[in-house]
């Protein structure tokens, strides 16, 4: 038998029915309201290297375009934490008998991972793993993720938290849960439970519920993503955690508004200029710096943040001339000049290679000015619903009512008929370094699209101002 639900019963937080005052530390959040931080909890939060947190922005150089989102790593990983209590608490107060679950153990553990998964971030968001370190390391796969298990146990050991060895194994299990190379877990039973901070089977977790209405408040952006609809409609059945069916909406939403942020603020023209600035700017310093060289040594981690474009701005050193002076420009707005961008035809999205500078220059015609490699920088923003070309919803279960234990998958013609038919975008952009070369650079990403594509697929012409600007 299930477990016995009453749909008329008024919603509550089973996290915050738990927290006992004389154990806990309430901090206020501008989004969730009272967080109540548990004692082991706050052994962690109060180290340099979760502290650290605060000086790396949630979205790294985006505050430039949208000034509101200045919000930080620390605020989310607190969010995280809170939901993921809630998550858990809320399948305990229901269910909790039936699937074993052990209220202080799981519920702390859980609490943990979402406290501690971003706690290896680099620096300016994805920017630092995904475009720096690739640069300067030839395509290195170093991820955040891994360096947050490194800087847990460095954590633990600089502090000597008194953290139960299952505990500390199963939270960095937790955090790596979505990873293709992720360790085997070693609960072979409550699978369910590395299901709520970083979900790889069908990607709905606490961690997206926390950014995406955080960032879109801090944008000023609007949000119909209703997380709380989920957290009060879930229950686990087949250790999978489920939701009901008249939620398919309510998840559609979450990753129609994820893809709705990164197309208007992550991946927004301006945002992506001065990210490529930044890029450019810290791969010129790090022969001088070593930036790269404090990514294996968590010691040496936790000290580099967003303060490093300070670090290098008041460094005399001579050979950081060329950095400084990119990030004089982007502080004098004098940013990379955007020139234009398609969307990758739907037919040619499977076998898409990035763009590259290089193909810009290859489809130049002769005469004018000849532009060279160093002179363009271009931007592949993929936008998709997290399953790439594939509906994420497909991989979500879902149950009728609390009276049903059986699971179900629900076709998107079920859902809905205005529901899309492609679920992924590729936008390329190119962006000339120097005001003076925007023409020759627009004419040679129109001539590429026309040897690629045999037509222009850019929906609009550049601007004939912005051509002739100097």
């Amino acid at each position: 038998m299930g477990a016995c639900y009453n749909e008329d019963l008024p919603s509550f937080s089973y996290a915050a029915s738990m927290v006992d005052p004389r154990f806990s530390k309430p901090v206020h959040d501008n989004v969730h309201g009272n967080i109540y931080l548990d004692q082991l909890s706050l052994k962690f939060i109060d180290t340099e290297q979760f502290q650290r947190l605060r000086d790396l922005k949630q979205l790294g150089v985006t505050h430039m375009v949208y000034p509101g989102a200045v919000h930080s790593r620390f605020e989310h990983s607190l969010g995280v934490y809170w939901l993921a209590g809630d998550a858990i608490s809320k399948i305990a107060s229901y269910q909790g008998l039936e699937l074993g679950i052990d209220r202080r153990f799981d519920i702390q553990t859980v609490k943990l991972a979402g406290l501690l998964h971003d706690v290896g971030h680099g620096p300016f968001s994805h920017l630092f793993e995904h475009e720096f370190l690739p640069r300067v390391l030839n395509g290195s796969k170093w991820s955040h993720e891994e360096m947050s298990l490194k800087m847990i146990d460095h954590i633990v050991d600089a502090h000597n938290i008194d953290i139960e060895p299952g505990c500390h194994k199963k939270v960095k299990e937790m955090i790596v849960a979505s990873n293709e190379n992720a360790p085997s877990k070693s609960w072979k039973e409550k699978c369910f439970l590395y299901d709520i901070v970083a979900n790889g089977r069908n990607g709905i977790d606490v961690d997206k519920f926390d950014y995406i209405f955080r960032d879109s408040r801090a944008c000023g952006l609007g949000c119909n993503f209703q997380f709380e609809r989920l957290l009060e409609n879930m229950r686990v059945i087949d250790d999978e955690i489920c939701y009901r069916a008249k939620e398919r909406l309510t998840i559609h939403k979450l990753f129609a508004s994820r893809a709705d942020l990164h197309r208007t603020v992550y991946s927004h023209a301006k945002v992506k200029a001065i990210e490529l600035m930044i890029v450019d700017a810290l791969t010129n310093a790090n022969d001088t710096l070593k930036i790269a060289s404090k990514i294996q040594d968590p010691d040496a981690y936790w000290k580099l943040d967003d303060t490093i474009i300070k670090t290098i701005e008041t460094d005399p050193n001579p050979a950081l001339k060329e950095s400084k002076d990119l990030i004089l420009r982007i502080r004098r707005r004098d940013l990379y000049q955007f020139c234009n961008e398609f969307a990758v035809p739907k037919d040619k999205l499977e076998h898409f290679k990035n763009v590259t500078p290089q193909d810009i220059i290859c489809s130049q015609r002769t005469g004018g000015v000849t532009l060279k490699e160093e002179d363009i920088a271009v931007s592949n923003a993929k936008i998709d619903l997290t399953c790439g070309r594939n509906n994420p919803v497909d991989r979500v279960n879902f149950f009728q009512d609390y009276e049903s234990n059986e699971k179900f998958l629900i076709q998107d013609e079920r859902i809905s008929h205005l529901l899309p038919s492609n679920y992924l975008d590729m936008i390329v952009r190119v962006y000339a370094k120097k005001p003076e070369l925007v023409e020759a650079v627009c004419e040679a990403f129109e001539n590429f699209q026309m040897r690629t594509y045999g037509m222009k697929t850019q929906v609009h012409a550049t601007p004939e101002k912005k051509k002739c600007r100097r």
